[in-house]
């Protein structure tokens, strides 16, 4: 007669031969799948350390070409730009080295800098419109007339700058000048380096970075592509050197698919290598010589760099 103590016993004996099975599978599968896991994790390490290699060797490989094209420079652009003088503007968003190598490839061609102006992001928030707006309406002279007047502070104001430092000096006086660009120091607009020459020149350089980003990203990249387009009215040889950003809001891709800015605006992106900054002295040589170009490894680019000729 099969009694409590005989079921009892039954489902002990299968409890404890599971738990036997479960040991004993357990410690079978461990054996595996530890040891595909450390396969797999040593495979990792391997990979990992392959291209920690190869991103050191791209590395090293660029500070060298750097490096290379640094010392070509002098050769290549000695002479190139004598006698011709440049106004350096740099964005909100331009990085001060760039900006700073570009100015040095300019002055080993033989350029001199007249003056360098750095264009803060208030200059292109849409809070401060109003006030560049008001502004300009006050300082104008008289005898200014090519300012588009159109109730856009950031047009207008860029019109009046582009006039102050660019134009002919019979349009604007040396005190109209100083006051002017005072007035947006003061506005905390922008930031002027040095002392603006007596005596303008004919030619700008802009330097920029990658796109503004964020919240109003989209109004204030479009403002910047519109104080361009006011120094570009201006200014008889003009250069946009800015980076390889893909995507909207990139102030040389702007430049190069605009039909009528593409044929007056030699752009050069890739300004934070040494090649960019060679290239954007070398495509104001091009300027002078009544040429437009476009240059660099982005969308949009004809050429490495600009083919000099003697």
């Amino acid at each position: 007669m099969i009694n409590f103590r005989y079921h009892v016993v039954s489902l002990t004996a299968v409890f404890l031969a599971l738990a036997v099975g479960l040991v004993l599978g357990t410690a079978a599968l461990n054996g595996t799948v530890a040891n595909q896991i450390n396969e797999q994790v040593g495979g990792l390490r391997n990979s990992n350390d392959q291209l920690r290699d190869q991103v050191e060797e791209l590395q090293t490989r660029a500070a060298s070409q750097n490096e290379f094209v640094r010392q070509i420079a002098p050769g290549l652009l000695a002479g190139k730009l004598n006698t011709r003088s440049v106004l350096l503007v740099s964005g909100p968003t331009a990085d001060n080295a760039d900006r700073d190598q570009v100015a040095k490839m300019l002055t080993t061609a033989g350029a001199t800098i007249t003056g360098q102006v750095r264009l803060r992001k208030d200059f292109t928030d849409p809070n401060k419109d109003d006030a560049l707006q008001d502004l300009a309406a006050r300082i104008t002279p008289a005898g200014v007339t090519n300012l588009p007047n159109n109730g856009v502070g950031v047009e207008t104001s860029s019109a009046l700058l582009a006039t102050a430092l660019l134009a002919n000096p019979a349009q604007i006086t040396a005190l109209n000048r100083t006051s002017i660009i005072e007035a947006y120091e003061n506005l905390q607009v922008l930031d002027l380096d040095g002392q603006v020459a007596t005596t303008p020149p004919t030619a700008v350089v802009f330097v920029t970075g990658s796109p503004e980003t964020g919240s109003g990203a989209d109004v204030r990249n479009k403002a910047f592509v519109e104080i361009v387009k006011q120094f570009d009215t201006v200014a008889a040889q003009m250069v946009l050197a800015g980076s390889t950003a893909a995507g909207a809001g990139n102030p040389v891709a702007a430049v190069r698919d605009d039909g009528t800015l593409a044929k007056a605006i030699s752009t050069v992106d890739g300004v934070s290598l040494a090649e960019g900054q060679v290239a954007t002295a070398m495509a104001l040589v091009e300027q002078f010589n009544g040429q437009v170009g476009h240059y660099g490894t982005g969308s949009g680019a004809t050429a490495r760099i600009p083919t000099l000729r003697s």
